[in-house]
């Protein structure tokens, strides 16, 4: 093992200690002074190595009672497969949701985890119109999911993604982007355009923006968005800014750091701002 490993380990034991704790309340905090700032919200929990998914359940049903008197124009992310896929925890959590006037949207996961996180949202939709999932442009699957999704009621989030599609070539996730945004555009439901790229950003919103289908550009707070959202605010664009909470976030925001130093300026710039 490596010291640059030993050391990252380290860091991610102990740093976290020293910040704020991200808990449900830290989240609805965060929430409520980035409504003032004029944004809207996406509140996503990220489970702590040691977690179980009742921990899951409990998190996000913590912040959806915190921001249930908020005048937040906010929605839950939620990640189906630490929860088993559980009906039962699934529908607790829209229960919360519910009670909250919160959508609930599914982030992306793995690449196996595909199938079942779609058809969570296909038994959801019927009776939760706008529960949405994230459509991940790594995958060349995606273009026919976009298909599948484009006139029904789902919130869709267009994402890079964080993992690859196993055995395929890649190619060109960023033109992959586009032709998914295509494939979207002229849909009555919106299309969260998220990514950080501004020139990116831009093509996305214009290809939705021409088509007449609503559309928001979506960025994740503690990385930069000003590029980002200055195409936004001259689109005339709303920006949703994605808050993570729970204690698995400061260990995975560190190990990301750690993984691309860059990160690390781009967050300290983030903090500036």
């Amino acid at each position: 093992m490596s010291w640059r490993w030993r050391l990252g380990q380290m860091l991610i034991r102990r740093v976290p200690a020293l910040l704020p704790k991200a808990d449900a309340a830290y989240a609805a905090g965060l929430a409520e002074r980035l409504r003032v700032q004029g944004y809207a919200l996406t509140i996503g929990h990220f489970l702590a190595d040691k977690g179980s998914p009742d921990a899951i359940v409990t998190a996000n049903c913590a912040v959806a009672d915190a921001l249930a008197s908020s005048e937040c124009d906010a929605y839950l992310a939620v990640k189906a497969p630490p929860l088993g896929f559980d009906p039962v925890r699934l529908a607790t959590i829209r229960k919360a949701a519910d009670r909250a006037g919160l959508p609930m949207v599914f982030d992306a996961h793995r690449f196996v985890d595909a199938d079942q996180t779609l058809a969570c949202v296909r038994h959801l939709i019927a009776d939760h119109p706008g529960t949405g999932v994230a459509l991940p442009a790594r995958w060349w699957r995606s273009l026919d999911d976009a298909i599948a999704l484009r006139d029904s009621s789902a919130r869709l989030r267009l994402v890079k993604g964080e993992w690859a599609e196993p055995g395929v070539p890649e190619g060109d996730a960023g033109e992959r982007f586009l032709a998914i945004a295509r494939k979207l555009a002229g849909r009555e439901a919106p299309v969260g355009v998220a990514t950080h790229d501004p020139a990116l950003a831009e093509a996305a919103l214009k290809i939705l923006l021409a088509a007449g289908t609503p559309c928001e550009l979506e960025q994740i707070r503690g990385l930069p968005r000003r590029r980002a959202v200055a195409v936004a605010r001259q689109l005339k664009v709303r920006v949703r800014i994605y808050v993570p909470f729970g204690e698995g976030w400061w260990p995975y925001a560190l190990g990301k750091m750690l993984e691309r130093p860059y990160l690390i300026m781009w967050w300290l710039r983030d903090l500036a701002a």
